[in-house]
């Protein structure tokens, strides 16, 4: 959980940070932004690679290797003399995204079958708790001595969770090694390049330009490529037969649903909070100001874990996630139409911190639910990436809402573009919830059209070796 939490920390060190690094480095915001873009890129590209290696003996050694990768990047941020290697630092530290999978999979294969949902929900809400905590703090510290300064923080964690893990992290499951599909891996890679360049920076490039054309159709030609691929492989990178269960295709259409409202609600907040006054809206908070409101979104997270773990054992983890991404669309609507007092951004904050905890937790239990163990790092880390997806959608929708909602002349944009904002994520979230309703029949437990997975452990041992029956199970 320290590890998950400083790496979510990590993760958010960029953006409170940008404008700060723009003017010290001398270039635009636009510019300061890969920052941002190159952590998310690396981390796409790294998790599911991860939840490959991760499942296997060597467990361990990926979790300690992408630590390594992220102090090193912090190292690297810190003492950058110019801002392209400031990017390198970033591009490292992204590594750090496929580590929370990996400490699902951990709780999976070494906790008791009674504590092992609790602890999986409470790992799987770390990362909005980390978001919390990381503005107000990387935030504070910038402005009272540099972003080189938040930099040196953040390595320093990094360094104590590393060395905990070798403390304390057995070294790998008991699952026999299997060989990394390497084609796979390039492919899928290269589609979620394309997808998120395509993405991230259509608003800036221009969504007619032949760059954001063309990057759109290698995505989409890449996908596909993979997913043939996959289908062949005998040891595919992500085994794409087991979306025939819904939960877990729900988990994962969600995860891309609910990632959405959650950067939209968390950078809306934080730009809402931050607008000077003399616009007419907005009150004119530092960035500090602006990451303590965003605060009681780890108090809201923390509290809908326990929440979730009671409502899942008295109905069942199904329900979680639709109730969740409600919960969020309901902030979301919420936000678009009362913020006029600070009291209203900081109750969305705490809103949202419930909605999310309560979906994050519902998804890792749904997909540890639906695959075999020796599939849990692979198909949680797929989860997490889609996540990183759902984020980028949202971070363009923003920039292209307010863009619209921007006069000629320049300036700040109106604050009905706000609101446009907000009823779009919120929109997102209603179909995340929408998603969520295929789930399997609660009192069956099985999918309707699809058979269930089964696994070993699944299957009772009487039925294994019944008199006259055990060969033919």
């Amino acid at each position: 959980m320290f590890t998950s939490v400083a790496v979510s920390v990590m993760t958010t060190l960029g953006a409170p940070m940008v404008p700060t690094i723009a003017r010290e480095q001398g270039v635009s915001i636009d510019s300061a932004q890969w920052m941002l873009t190159a952590t998310l890129l690396t981390g796409a590209v790294a998790a599911p690679v991860m939840g490959r290696l991760g499942d296997g003996p060597h467990r361990r050694g990926v979790i300690l290797g992408a630590l390594g990768c992220v102090v090193a990047g912090g190292v690297l941020g810190a003492v950058a003399p110019g801002f392209a290697w400031l990017v390198a630092g970033r591009a490292l530290q992204g590594a750090g995204l496929g580590i929370m999978p990996l400490t699902i999979a951990v709780a999976r294969d070494h906790l008791d079958p009674a504590r092992m949902r609790s602890g999986i929900a409470a790992l799987s809400v770390t990362t909005s708790v980390g978001a919390g905590l990381g503005y107000p703090v990387t935030g504070f510290i910038t402005r009272e001595w540099d972003y080189r300064a938040a930099f040196w923080f953040g390595t320093g964690i990094a360094a104590v969770a590393l060395t905990l893990v070798v403390l304390v992290v057995p070294v790998g499951s008991a699952a026999r090694r299997r060989p990394l599909d390497i084609p796979g891996a390039l492919l899928l890679s290269g589609g979620l390049t394309c997808l998120l360049l395509t993405v991230s920076q259509g608003e800036r490039w221009g969504w007619g330009s032949a760059t954001i054309l063309g990057l759109g159709a290698g995505a989409v030609a890449l996908f596909a490529l993979w997913a043939w691929q996959a289908l062949r492989a005998a040891h595919p990178l992500v085994e794409l037969r087991l979306l025939a269960n819904r939960e877990l295709l729900t988990a994962d259409v969600a995860a891309v649903l609910v990632g959405i409202g959650l950067y939209m609600t968390m950078s809306l907040i934080n730009l809402y909070a931050q607008v000077p006054t003399e616009t007419g809206y907005g009150f004119g908070l530092s960035v500090v100001g602006a990451g303590l409101v965003l605060m009681p979104l780890s108090l809201g997270s923390l509290g809908a874990n326990r929440l979730a773990e009671l409502f899942a054992a008295r109905f069942g983890m199904g329900p979680v996630l639709p109730l969740g991404s409600l919960v969020v669309a309901a902030d979301m609507v919420f936000l678009a139409f009362f913020r006029d007092h600070l009291w209203q951004l900081v109750t969305g904050a705490v809103l949202l911190g419930v909605g999310v905890g309560t979906t994050f937790a519902a998804m890792p239990a749904l997909i540890v639910k639906a695959v075999p163990p020796h599939e849990t790092g692979s198909a949680t880390s797929l989860n997490a990436v889609l996540r990183s997806v759902g984020g980028a959608i949202g971070s363009a929708s923003i920039a292209a809402l307010l863009a619209a909602y921007t006069p000629a002349g320049g300036g700040a944009a109106e604050d009905r573009g706000y609101t446009a904002a907000f009823l779009v994520g919120a929109a997102a979230c209603v179909l995340g919830a929408l998603a969520a309703v295929v789930l399997p029949d609660r009192r069956s437990g099985t999918s309707a059209g699809s058979p269930p997975v089964r696994t070993v452990e699944q299957v009772p041992s009487r039925a294994l070796n019944g008199p006259g029956e055990g060969i033919t199970r």
